[in-house]
């Protein structure tokens, strides 16, 4: 359904385009479309891989300039890297609890500055110059399968987590009120991972489509605003993230289900 929606979308832009009678398309704006590698028996986006990798490695690479030369006293590069530690500790702190956060920083952590570095990397560089055979370079977050698989992790950790607390008297917490809440437990745990995919990928994949839409139409001075706002918005889904992520981790660790079985 997704994809018969973006592609009615593409053609609808193009007739929009040959209406006008564009020679030369002020912008490229191809959805649904991917650049295959076949690795095995396998088919992955290779345009999503390719961005990945450059966001690991300015990750990688802001890392090793921020520790090249430690100073006691941090100064440049290296007070904002530990500016940006201490407010991804803060995240967690404040979802999981002063006693347990220290061991979840590191997934809290990389969540964040993957999702933010990916998002404003797709917003600020203009990655449709870079011709591919088919599709185009953008943000991984802007591909579903991205979204997923870091949902996926949280989910991981989240059991994990509530395992790792409670052992296997965590999922006491379905029957724990009532059995009859049994369904609504477990599909409270599929939900989770869905809403935070959905909502990541979403925003980011809107935030593509409404300025390549303004691009198109109209090249020079209206998407700027639009685009500044997309930079805001892209900040904010990154701690949206990594805030439930966190968030679900420091629920799985209190048994929320045990919580509400005293409260009543």
């Amino acid at each position: 359904m997704v994809n018969q929606l973006l592609l009615c979308s593409q053609s609808c832009f193009q007739t929009l385009g040959q209406t006008l009678n564009f020679e030369t398309p002020l912008a490229a704006l191809e959805v649904g479309k991917h650049f295959y590698w076949h690795l095995g028996g396998l088919e992955v986006h290779g345009q999503v891989l390719i961005v990945s990798w450059i966001v690991i490695g300015v990750l990688v690479a802001a890392s090793a300039i921020a520790t090249q030369n430690v100073q006691r006293i941090p100064a440049g590069f290296q007070n904002f890297m530990e500016y940006a530690l201490e407010y991804i500790q803060g995240i967690a702190k404040d979802q999981i609890g002063e006693k347990e956060y220290r061991n979840w920083v590191p997934l809290v952590g990389s969540l964040f500055l993957f999702v933010f570095v990916s998002n404003w990397l797709g917003a600020l560089v203009p990655w449709k110059l870079i011709k591919l055979p088919e599709g185009e370079l953008a943000a991984p977050t802007s591909d579903i399968n991205t979204t997923v698989a870091l949902a996926l992790i949280v989910s991981v950790a989240y059991f994990t987590a509530g395992l790792s607390r409670r052992g296997l008297g965590y999922f006491s917490k379905y029957v724990q009120a009532s059995p009859a809440l049994l369904p609504l437990w477990v599909l409270e745990d599929f939900t989770k991972p869905l809403s935070l995919s959905f909502r990541l990928f979403g925003n980011i994949l809107a935030d593509e489509l409404v300025v390549g839409v303004l691009v198109l139409l109209v090249p020079l001075i209206v998407p700027l605003p639009v685009m500044i706002l997309g930079l805001f918005t892209s900040a904010i889904q990154a701690l949206i993230f990594s805030t439930l992520a966190a968030a679900y981790i420091g629920e799985a660790m209190e048994g929320h289900g045990e919580e509400e079985h005293e409260d009543h």
